[in-house]
């Protein structure tokens, strides 16, 4: 098929390699326009935009599709499909209507369920035991329209936002070729989504990886897994912010009568704290200024023992 991609972040690379693998024609590569990024805020192109290059696609950057140019360049292209993963830009109703075949969005989540900015984080908070990508039809709605195709994944308890995205990924390349491939064929189905099932998923801010360490461990177990790699769990140790990336499986030890915060215990295995209902196990730390260490390597620098306060 002639196809124009539109994707900004790591998330939407295995698609596009995918698509380019496959032999599709790749008219052209939509991504964000180059921002500051990093420590030292230089100019960086997006994963997309590297891996375009890289295979000498011609990219487009506007800012937006306000501006009739911007769309009658697109138009002029006369794709069959505009493929859609995680591009960051609203699509006008104008551009929704150029391609053949409409404007196909790989999402990250089993829709209804979780539209919105961050459907892998806030999948796994809620304890979800399942998610998956859905192969939508685009609407002018949020997420809202038509399902061409899903696929399921399980979400373990080891498993963090970054390893269910990397996951994700991938599945979404997959399921995207089948159904193009049934598209092209002509027996791609679609079914309208349940509004009643739907929920939504809300951009992730700094403040809200503070833990409150009065909530059982269940719910913070989920948090420290679901804000890795960004915004990171944290807390404070000493009047020092301490970054926790990591944790063991639940359930042991059992509850002790000690305050929520306090250390019960630390090991090489790792570093327990009482939660308002349990003891949860971080096994990967960060403190202020320095780097994410298993708890072995972090508690040979770091005088945390049993019986310390986090987050006094």
């Amino acid at each position: 098929m002639n196809l124009v991609f539109a994707g900004t972040p790591e998330f939407a690379v295995p698609s596009l390699r995918t698509l380019q693998d496959t032999g599709h024609r790749i008219l052209a590569v939509y991504t964000q326009p180059d921002r500051p990024a990093g420590r030292g805020r230089q100019i960086a192109e997006s994963p997309v935009k590297r891996l375009a290059v890289h295979y000498g696609l011609r990219v487009v950057q506007p800012p937006n599709f306000k501006s009739d140019m911007v769309v009658a360049e697109l138009r002029a292209l006369q794709p069959d499909a505009m493929i859609v993963v995680a591009y960051g830009l609203i699509l006008s109703p104008a551009v929704l209507e150029i391609p053949r075949y409409g404007c196909l969005n790989v999402h990250a989540s089993l829709l209804p369920r979780w539209r919105g900015a961050a459907p892998i984080q806030r999948a796994i908070e809620a304890g979800d035991t399942l998610t998956g990508v859905t192969i939508m039809q685009m609407d002018t709605g949020l997420d809202t329209g038509d399902i061409l195709d899903t696929a399921v994944t399980t979400i373990a308890e080891t498993d963090t936002c970054e390893i269910l995205h990397d996951r994700l990924a991938e599945l979404g390349a997959e399921t995207l070729d089948g159904t193009l491939t049934r598209l092209a064929a002509g027996a791609a189905t679609r079914h309208p989504q349940d509004p009643g099932g739907a929920s939504y998923a809300a951009k992730l801010s700094k403040e809200e990886a503070r833990l409150d360490w009065r909530q059982p461990a269940l719910i913070l177990h989920r948090q420290i897994r679901a804000f890795n790699p960004w915004p990171v769990a944290h807390t404070t140790w000493r009047d020092r912010v301490l970054r926790l990336w990591e944790v063991g499986p639940l359930g042991s030890p059992k509850d002790t009568s000690a305050p929520p915060g306090t250390l019960v215990a630390a090991g090489a295995d790792g570093v327990y704290v009482q939660t308002g209902r349990g003891v949860l196990n971080v096994t990967r730390l960060q403190i202020e200024g320095g780097r994410p260490l298993e708890a072995a390597a972090f508690l040979r620098g770091h005088p945390l023992a049993a019986g310390a306060v986090l987050g006094g």
